[in-house]
């Protein structure tokens, strides 16, 4: 009897995975744009954005389910006429910097961009000290 009760709870929870691969790709997930401007725009777009599934694809390249969604939302945002910059503003406003290849610097993200310069500021100047100092040393032995 608990045996039949674990499988009919595994079975439950494993519906909602089910049911989430047995949808029908959005419409504009695998096809392109009529307009060949549009697309290309579509295409440098998609290229330059995070599939958050697979994280090391753009949704361009990937096969993920999310990644037809998320491209089925930059053509039909395209189609409706916003521009690339609004589209990625939108994805970023609703999955996070990390959808974007190009990230800005921010509140948030700032001590990203100002760690490795600070990282060789220190190990340039500890450089400098001790040249210096082997500089000092080499002219009080000579």
């Amino acid at each position: 009897m608990i045996r039949v009760m674990l499988a009919l709870l595994a079975a439950l929870m494993a519906l909602p995975v089910a049911a989430q691969d047995s949808m029908p790709p959005a419409p504009y997930a695998y096809n392109q744009l009529e307009d060949p401007a549009k697309e290309a725009e579509a295409a440098a777009l998609m290229a330059t954005l995070r599939c958050l599934k697979c994280q090391s694809q753009s949704i361009a390249d990937s096969d993920a389910p999310m990644a037809g969604d998320m491209r089925h939302q930059v053509r039909s945002r395209i189609l409706a006429g916003e521009s690339p910059a609004e589209i990625r503003s939108w994805l970023i406003a609703r999955y996070g910097d990390y959808v974007s290849y190009e990230p800005t610097v921010s509140a948030s993200t700032w001590p990203l961009f100002a760690a490795p310069v600070l990282v060789i500021l220190i190990g340039a100047g500890v450089l400098l000290r001790r040249l210096g100092k082997r500089r000092s040393d080499a002219g009080d032995a000579a």
